[in-house]
């Protein structure tokens, strides 16, 4: 019984060190840097804080005993005490200092990188511009990043509206994006997986809903998606699909959202052109699936309060219709 209530409280207070989204479990080159700074620094308070207690028990102890005495070298000791731990006090934090700074040498942006991605915060979500040399290769996606491992990505950052921050605690530190002004970040993953980010500046009501995704895999994969990612959006077939179609282009959605091939090339909104291929939608709000499509097509205020969604009336049939056309853009 003694051991469980013993490691109870352990174990609650590792579950905080990984998981989806924790900057202990580091897989990016500056996330490594940063979390070797953080067990760096955490190790060396745990080391100060036992001395203190020891010291202070030792303390005690004597002044129990009766061992503390009133003599002339009272004086004496507790100057040599003070002098030693003001001594020791800033031996520390210079090491502590000397260690955060050539950690934050090593966040430096790459100078040569392999690609560059455009990251553009919005509220409440994420714009991702894939640039490239040639304007035709380059290509515009939402909420979700794929990249290739072992590669330097250069994030350049900007937002459209208020402050936002950027981070991805598995790949990198964090950084925020700041109206009018453009910072530049490095990602590069280690090895594939799915490394979930956030928005970590408070920047209105549905902050805590503004998630991204890193997917990093293998270069072939990698070249694959983007290939898939450059074509038009599909044109579709059958009938369901089709009416979902017109619908889209009818109503309001065309005004603010882009699909490439299609009429519609509104910037308002996130671009759709392969919304299908997507893990989540409404920024890492809900699964992408369809009945998901439907249901915020349907009231994306109730889901996310003050987005600039508008509600459009539909019809069950016109609702089934253009979440079919949504979901089919693969």
């Amino acid at each position: 019984m003694k051991t469980a209530a013993i490691s109870l409280p352990l174990l609650l207070l590792l579950s905080g060190c990984g998981g989806v989204q924790s900057a202990l479990d580091a897989h990016g080159q500056t996330a490594i840097l940063l979390k070797s700074l953080i067990i760096f620094v955490v190790a060396t308070c745990f080391v100060v804080w036992i001395i203190v207690m020891l010291v202070l028990i030792w303390s005690l102890m004597r002044r129990r005993d009766g061992q503390a005495a009133d003599d002339r070298s009272l004086h004496r000791r507790i100057t040599i005490a003070v002098s030693g731990a003001v001594a020791a006090t800033a031996l520390i934090i210079s090491g502590l200092t000397i260690a955060s700074f050539y950690t934050t040498r090593g966040l430096d942006p790459a100078r040569d990188p392999d690609m560059t991605i455009r990251v553009r915060a919005q509220q409440w979500w994420w714009q991702f511009i894939y640039e490239d040399a040639d304007p035709a290769q380059s290509f515009h996606t939402a909420n979700e990043i794929h990249i290739p491992v072992g590669k330097a990505v250069r994030v350049r950052l900007e937002s459209s509206d208020v402050i936002h921050s950027f981070w991805v605690p598995s790949l990198a530190g964090k950084q925020d994006l700041i109206p009018g002004r453009e910072n530049v970040l490095t990602l590069r993953a280690e090895r594939p997986g799915v490394y979930r980010g956030q928005c970590a500046e408070f920047c209105g009501l549905q902050h805590s809903h503004m998630a991204l995704f890193v997917i990093a895999e293998d270069e072939e994969s990698y070249r694959q998606w983007a290939s898939a990612q450059r074509k038009e959006g599909l044109q579709p077939r059958e009938p369901e699909i089709v009416a979902g179609k017109a619908l889209f282009m009818a109503r309001q959605c065309a005004a603010c959202h882009t699909i490439r091939g299609t009429e519609a090339s509104g910037t308002t909104g996130p671009d759709l052109t392969h919304i299908g291929s997507r893990h989540t939608i409404a920024a890492g709000l809900l699964e992408n699936t369809r009945g998901s499509l439907a249901a915020w097509i349907a009231d994306p205020q109730t889901l996310k309060p003050g987005n600039n969604m508008p509600i459009v009336p539909l019809s069950a049939d016109e609702l089934r219709q253009i979440s079919a056309y949504m979901d089919s853009l693969k």
